[in-house]
């Protein structure tokens, strides 16, 4: 089956090169075309999947090629549950981000979808990855598409000083990781993932090595303190930038947490490490919701709302990996951060895009000067309300049970530290329902909305796919859960061993 990975991996990468070459406003539906076949065969490999847990570490398909004897690396990639997932994630929000700029006007060039599909080529790397070198190339190429998006088609006069910031991030970040990667090879007999989690270190070294790759992870989730490029490079992008860097690109960060940092460090995150990034973790989750509550801007409510979410997906797999090298095996938090990198990732994208169709009516994003929408936009008013519940986690929702799973394994490490924690599903019921009460059920302007329908079949097809796996996931979570525990005991276990 490896040729079907195979094909996984180069689609987008052809398709990137036919859409760069064909200069063309139609370039567009080759692009969504790309992707659409990438979604479906996607679906086809999960199809193929069993879903029933396995021997730990189980690779259902993989390709091992060799790439330099020199280095000891290789074209290693392999699609496990936790793969798969993110897969799964990468290759549904791709095709609707794509879509959702159909009502562009004027149209964005050829040149803007080529990216997006070379963006998706790196995800698909990196998330397949079963090689350090290989994972950091693959780190490397999605920094490239995303900067240029942000930076070429963003809005306002600020974009080029607010996502050059991004990029500096970003990229400083990955040269930690780097030397990080490069120092645990001197310590390894390849940069083969097993080799990696085998390597001979000491306790010192796993420190060094746990801050040198953390750094990055920590900028592109981003926690706490390391966010401050976020909310700018967010607000200032166009809204498929910021759907591509909230809804898939910060899972790249939670992914490598625990497919890579945990396994190999695993006496650094019982140390001090651990403790400090968990504290730092949970005072984002406060802090992002907090700071939402009190914006005003769209964007910026959403950016602040993805901190504190992804704070406390970081918190969960951190109190997991604690428990677990205390002595008692834990794997709760590893699955509610993949149940919950998913389910963030399709509510943020699905939130991004309201705010987009709410400043396209008002033309303005400050939420004070919007209102009344609910009355001449109902289907759009309704499937806004599902997307913010999702969000908010209420139950039946895609958002609950992974929040409800990370609170719980926080609980199992501290009861204080689960308190402050699950302060985020008051909060964010506080800053979503503003946001959505001041748009949909304010005074509003009757000019704009006697001019206003409700929303077009491009953004409501856009909006009903989300939704669906809002409702979906939210009522059938196990699958997911079943998807990625096996992977999850496997890395856990190798931390404890």
């Amino acid at each position: 089956m490896s040729y079907l990975l195979l094909t996984l991996l180069l689609l987008p990468l052809v398709g990137s090169g036919l859409v760069f070459a064909w200069k063309n406003p139609a370039s567009k539906f080759l692009a969504l075309g790309s992707a659409f076949a990438q979604m479906f065969l996607t679906f086809y490999l999960l199809s193929g999947f069993d879903f029933r847990p396995t021997v730990d570490g189980v690779l259902q398909y993989e390709i091992n090629y060799p790439w330099s004897n020199y280095i000891k690396s290789t074209l290693h990639f392999g699609i496990d549950g936790m793969s798969m997932l993110m897969l799964l994630l990468t290759n549904i929000l791709s095709p609707l981000i794509i879509l959702s700029s159909f009502n562009e006007k004027p149209g964005y060039r050829n040149s803007f979808y080529g990216l997006i599909l070379l963006m998706q080529f790196g995800l698909i790397g990196l998330f397949t990855s079963l090689d350090g070198l290989l994972f950091y190339v693959f780190w490397e190429i999605t920094l490239i598409p995303i900067w240029l998006i942000a930076g070429i088609w963003g809005q306002e006069d600020k974009k080029v000083q607010f996502t050059t910031r991004f990029f500096v991030f970003t990229f400083v970040g990955s040269l930690f990781m780097l030397v990080g990667l490069i120092y645990l090879y001197t310590h390894s007999a390849s940069f083969a993932v097993t080799d990696l989690y085998n390597a001979d270190l000491t306790t010192s070294a796993q420190t060094v090595i746990f801050w040198f790759i953390f750094f990055a992870f920590a900028v592109k989730l981003p926690i706490f303190p390391f966010h401050s490029w976020q909310a700018d490079t967010y607000a200032y992008s166009p809204t498929q930038g910021s759907m591509l860097l909230s809804g898939i690109m910060l899972k790249m960060a939670v992914y490598g947490l625990l497919r890579y940092l945990l396994p190999i460090t695993p006496e650094a995150v019982l140390g001090v490490s651990g403790k400090i990034v968990l504290v730092l973790a949970i005072i984002g989750v406060v802090h992002g919701a907090v700071i939402a509550i009190i914006q005003n801007d769209s964007k910026r409510i959403i950016a602040y709302s993805s901190l504190s979410h992804v704070g406390l997906i970081t918190a969960g797999i951190m109190a997991s990996a604690i428990v677990t090298m205390r002595g008692t095996l834990s794997i709760q938090g590893g699955e509610g951060a993949m149940v919950q990198a998913f389910a963030h990732g399709i509510n943020v994208v699905g939130l991004f895009y309201c705010a987009d169709i709410l400043y396209k009516r008002f033309k303005t994003r400050d939420i004070r000067q919007m209102g009344g929408l609910a009355k001449v936009a109902p289907k759009f008013a309704v499937l806004f309300l599902i997307i913010v519940l999702g969000s908010i986690a209420l139950p039946l929702t895609n958002g609950f049970v992974g929040e409800f799973i990370l609170i719980k394994s926080i609980f199992e490490y501290n009861v204080s530290a689960a308190v402050v924690a699950g302060t985020t599903m008051i909060f964010s019921a506080v800053y979503l329902f503003r946001f959505y009460g001041k748009a949909m059920f304010g005074p509003g302007d009757e000019q704009i909305l006697s001019s206003t329908g409700d929303i077009s079949a491009i953004e409501f097809t856009v909006l009903a796919s989300l939704v669906v796996f809002v409702i979906v996931l939210g009522i059938f979570p196990q699958p997911i859960i079943d998807m990625v525990s096996s992977p999850l005991r496997f890395i856990y276990t190798s931390m404890a061993n």
